[in-house]
């Protein structure tokens, strides 16, 4: 291929001012970033410009987001060359691959595995990543490692990252200031039409969004001529508004559904042209980007898109149907501009369009990153310090790499393994992969493989209901007797997606270590994937589940699943408080001590059991968070129920123990002098409540019940913390009692404001000086009683009140208590406990 020619028909399209450019830019730095439009004609016109020119030195290799969009690639370039596929143009996926001379198209795994398996890339002059808008983790993941092969290994490998919509200036930078060419927009204009009023509540989804859906596209067939694509969020979605269009469509239109589950004759046929009446495609978002529908002048978008959400905290991930982005919507409507003018009608008003987000956000913050990780572990770098366009967030990382340990995939250290190395080379996810090696130990790899391949796919049973709905034993059986399954459950089988898993699963079972191992069940295949999802049935009547991953799942009511003690469930719903399990298979005891021995624990528990208010000592063999074993623990340490006790008493609060006045005044006393920076055991609650186990836990022995605390001595406990010097540091300076000159022992109440002793006045006559506690001399506070034992005055200055008020105390009492001495001067007079003696 020589001079400027880029081939049949590809002249003219709107890129095509701008290829110069770009292969002056791509020929001058080695790396460039080509922002172009929907409908510009990147991908059929690049890779024939650049081979053109001479700028690349070497084959091609063209990454496309999806299989079907890398085929049509693949037959659009050669159709440009005037040739088929297999000549000068080829493509590879998994599965499948047609050879090329010059170009070959790929998916985004493929360019992980060539790499990994030849990290210079020999032979290859230059990588196109298309559609980089799209942010997927694949394609995010080749990009790092082909910048890092850049640098370090080819720094003559050519890099072109191309997009319709993407922060070019932030991609420039990851690509050292790349240049940056911009082409121009779409070659026909597209008119837009809203709706005049939201839809009403509750449509948006379900059937709402499908209803609403079906009448706009009968308006649009009324209104406009041409092929119609029509944007729906999944194979459901589309399988519904099919079923409304059908009986309305008007005559000479033909429907066509487009989506990853439809075998190639059925994606050809809703890509070709129609050769008579009108095209109509009912399509996912795998017609946004790539795929040329060349008839399509009119699109519908339903302005849903569903993606993957992946929850760390649970290890799980989960579809959810959100609103397409702004980035998107865009890219559906230059759908319809291609071929001529066209029209683009959105399920939305015009007023709504504001609150949609600008772009949807790259897949590697809202993906499983368990496959990343360990192509990085093989790699031998660290994802840390890859050129990623988007770090990855911190907490799935840290789940990808806890189940890749837990799989033997990495050691502690993080360091890939020999067992990881093998499941890496694998196609399929890493929790597969581990099941598919483990299952050739055991002469099971033809089951495993069923089970791996029926996982990766869309389900094969439609209008799966009742027993149907979760039970994968069903879907085994489908796969091996559709009419069986048909017969004896309330579905229908797929046999088209039965054939594809069937092709896969074939494709599974090449290669592969065969054991001497007894062959194992489906769900005990199933349980060496998702250890983390062994499922113990919790006690109650509802279908709860206990994983031994420590999460909650619930099957629906009825299924006949329910009744099983032990399940593994592949996939759930990811609801953080209780996944719903939607696809799972039974287990025995047997077969679980069996295979994973290794992983479980003996463990002997003193707990504190709220519940039944007492300490429980048990004996367990658990595997992760479920009990196999659960049986009294009969000569428990007494320092561990003691132990288990303590956290009883944090757990009800100090109130739970005795608290005798003694053990109140002890700390009080103690907490009073601490207040004066006497150094002295923390006795505030608090500090009580911090050292539990230092100081109450010696005094628990024998004790195993919330009623056994009513028998200690909590006086002598806190008592205990005080050393013999501590002891005469706390009586010198904050007595528990003084003498009144009487003789009778005042106790001293530290738990007011100022300590203080209640005393019967006439016990003080006689006293002149104040009496004072503590290091720094405080007055102790008196209460004066009458006779009767009844408060008459507080004093902190007896002599001043002897003085003073005294005398007015004297006159209001000497009358009612005339029998007591009441003397006019009682600095002098003798103290005393009695009454005036009868004369």
């Amino acid at each position: 291929m020589t001079g400027t020619t880029l081939g049949q028909g590809l002249d003219g399209l709107p890129i095509a001012p701008a290829l110069p450019e770009l292969a002056a830019a791509l020929g001058r730095a080695g790396v460039a970033v080509l922002r172009a439009p929907p409908g510009a004609g990147k991908t059929t016109a690049v890779p024939l410009a650049l081979i053109a020119a001479g700028v690349v030195r070497g084959r091609i290799l063209m990454l496309e987001p999806r299989r079907v969009a890398a085929r049509a690639a693949a037959e659009r370039l050669a159709e440009g060359l005037g040739e088929a596929v297999g000549g000068r143009v080829g493509y590879r996926m998994r599965g499948e691959a047609v050879a090329g001379a010059a170009i070959e198209v790929v998916t985004e795994g493929v360019l992980t595995r060539m790499i990994q398996s030849d990290p210079e890339l020999r032979g290859i002059g230059l990588v196109i990543f298309d559609e980089f808008h799209e942010r997927a983790l694949a394609s995010d993941l080749g990009l790092a490692l082909a910048l890092e092969i850049r640098g370090a290994l080819r720094p003559d490998l050519k890099l072109l990252v191309m997009s319709a919509t993407l922060d070019v200036e932030a991609v420039s930078a990851l690509l050292d200031g790349a240049p940056v060419v911009t082409a121009e927009g779409r070659a026909f204009p597209v008119e837009t039409l809203w709706l005049d009023r939201p839809l009403a509540s509750g449509a948006g989804r379900g059937p709402g969004l499908e209803e609403a859906t079906a009448e706009l596209t009968l308006r649009a067939l009324g209104e406009t001529e041409g092929g119609v694509l029509v944007f729906l969020p999944g194979q459901r979605e589309i399988a519904r508004t099919a079923a409304r269009l059908a009986p309305a469509l008007p005559p000479g239109v033909r429907l066509q559904p487009l989506h990853g589950g439809l075998t190639l004759a059925e994606q050809r046929a809703a890509l070709a042209p129609a050769r008579e009446g009108r095209k109509l495609v009912l399509a996912t978002s795998i017609a946004e980007t790539s795929l040329t529908i060349p008839d399509v002048r009119v699109v519908i978008d339903a302005g849903r898109a569903r993606r993957a959400r992946f929850d760390p905290a649970s290890g799980m991930s989960r579809l959810v149907t959100e609103r397409v982005t702004r980035a998107e919507a865009e890219q559906r409507r230059g759908r319809a501009g291609r071929v001529a003018p066209g029209r683009c009608y959105r399920l939305w008003t015009k007023g709504e369009e504001g609150a949609l987000a600008a772009a949807a956000p790259p897949e590697i913050l809202a993906a499983d990153l368990a496959g990343l990780a360990l192509e990085v572990a093989l790699w031998g770098g660290t994802v840390e310090t890859m050129p990623f366009p988007t770090p990855p967030p911190a907490p799935a990382l840290a789940e990808a790499r806890a189940l890749l340990r837990a799989l033997g995939a990495l050691d502690q250290g993080g360091a890939i393994t020999a067992h990881g190395r093998v499941l890496a080379g694998l196609p399929t996810h890493p929790r597969l992969g581990h099941m598919l090696i483990l299952a050739g130990e055991h002469r099971s790899r033809d089951l495993a493989a069923d089970l791996a391949a029926l996982l990766a796919a869309r389900d094969p049973l439609r209008g799966a209901g009742g027993p149907a709905e979760v039970d994968l034993a069903i879907r085994l059986q489908a796969l091996r007797d559709p009419g069986a399954a048909e017969r004896e459950h309330p579905v229908t089988v797929d046999r088209g997606a039965i054939a594809a898993i069937r092709a896969e699963a074939r494709r599974l079972r090449a290669g592969g270590a065969k054991g001497a191992g007894e062959p194992l069940g489906a769900g005990a295949l199933l349980s060496l994937a998702y250890p983390d999802r062994i499922a113990k049935r919790r006690d109650g009547e509802a279908p709860r589940y206990l994983l031994s991953g420590g999460k909650g799942a619930v099957l629906p009511p009825g299924d006949p699943l329910a009744r099983a003690p032990f399940l593994v469930i592949a996939d759930l719903d990811g609801d953080p408080r209780e996944a719903k399990a939607r696809r799972a298979l039974s287990l025995s005891e047997a077969e679980i001590r069996a295979l994973h021995a290794d992983a479980s624990r003996r463990e002997r528990v003193c707990e504190w059991s709220r519940r039944d208010r007492a300490v429980l000592a048990r004996d367990r063999l658990m595997l992760g968070a479920l009990a196999l074993e659960d049986r009294p623990w009969t000569n428990a340490p007494p320092e561990a129920v003691a132990a288990a006790l303590v956290e009883g008493v944090r757990d009800l609060g100090l109130d739970t123990l005795p608290w005798t006045p003694a053990a109140r005044r002890l700390a009080a006393r103690v907490e009073w002098l601490r207040a004066r920076g006497v150094d002295l055991p923390d006795m505030s609650d608090a500090g009580l409540r911090d050292g539990l186990d230092e100081w109450l836990a010696p005094f628990l022995t024998g004790r195993a019940r919330l009623e056994d605390l009513a028998r200690i001595d909590l006086a002598g406990a806190l008592g205990a913390r005080l050393d013999w010097e501590a002891r005469a540091r706390l009586d010198a300076l904050a007595p528990a009692e003084i003498a009144a000159p009487t003789g009778t022992r005042l106790a001293i109440d530290y738990s007011g404001a100022a300590p203080s002793v209640a005393v019967r006045l006439q016990e003080m006559f006689g006293l002149t000086r104040h009496p004072s506690i503590g290091p720094d001399a405080v007055p102790l506070v008196l209460e004066l009683l009458s006779p009767a034992g009844r408060p008459v005055q507080t004093t902190a200055d007896l002599p001043g009140f002897w003085k003073s008020s005294y005398a007015d105390v004297r006159r209001d009492l000497r009358g009612r208590y005339p029998k007591h001495p009441w003397p006019e001067d009682p600095a002098a007079a003798e103290p005393t406990r009695r009454a005036k003696p009868r004369g």
